[in-house]
């Protein structure tokens, strides 16, 4: 017997996996002074990526909140365009300090969705993105960082930055492995949401040259 129907949904708030009822997504500090000072990875990359989980949150209908640091200070420019375009009516939370989660604001913005799972990305690694993910853990949030959509201004920085949020209990995630999360099945009606982020991420890669595929051998 073929298999056409997709198996038994779990309670998609009680699931100990990710879903798009039960998680928030916290994206910190996206912008252009932070990407300049990174190399622990491309610009490139972490904008594919971050993109990426942009409209997968969109798609999927999982709240995000938004934050910028240094913007009303005048000091800093917001959110990178690119990735405010893929979020349509999410306004940035601005801030002065370093750690979101201090932030009255953003910490109410997440409080507000009722959602313990938080996936969260943040420029730099080993500061905007670790130290809300220490206090969220430390407060009993379940901290997913996706990975791959990050960078610290060393590798060092960016590894160690992750070395200590595992310790406290982190969860990393990749963009796509988020996706695949959310959606978890391919016979349910709402796969092609996966499908058209699918769509445009890997060519996007292969445009990019980030390396999607190796190179075909010679044929044999």
């Amino acid at each position: 017997m073929p298999k056409l129907a997709p198996e038994p949904q779990r309670d998609p708030r009680a699931d100990r996996l990710l879903t798009p009822d039960n998680c928030v997504l916290a994206l910190i500090d996206y912008q252009p002074g932070q990407y300049g000072t990174v190399t622990s990875s491309s610009p490139e990359e972490i904008d594919l990526n971050v993109r990426a989980v942009a409209k997968l949150a969109t798609a999927y209908e999982v709240p995000v909140v938004l934050s910028t640091v240094g913007v009303d200070m005048g000091v800093n420019e917001g959110t990178a365009r690119a990735i405010l375009d893929e979020l349509p009516g999410v306004a940035e939370i601005d801030r002065t300090g370093v750690n979101a989660w201090e932030d009255p604001e953003f910490r109410a913005a997440i409080v507000a969705t009722g959602r313990r799972k938080v996936v969260i990305g943040g420029l730099w690694t080993e500061v905007c993105l670790t130290f809300p993910t220490l206090d969220m853990l430390a407060e009993g949030y379940e901290v997913f960082p996706v990975a791959d959509a990050v960078g610290g201004i060393t590798p060092v920085a960016h590894d160690r930055a992750f070395d200590r949020m595992i310790a406290a209990g982190a969860r990393p995630v990749t963009a796509i492995s988020f996706g695949s999360e959310l959606m978890r099945n391919w016979a349910r009606d709402d796969s092609d949401k996966l499908r058209e982020v699918m769509r445009w991420y890997f060519p996007e890669r292969d445009r990019l040259g980030l390396g999607t595929r190796p190179s075909p051998g010679p044929h044999r």
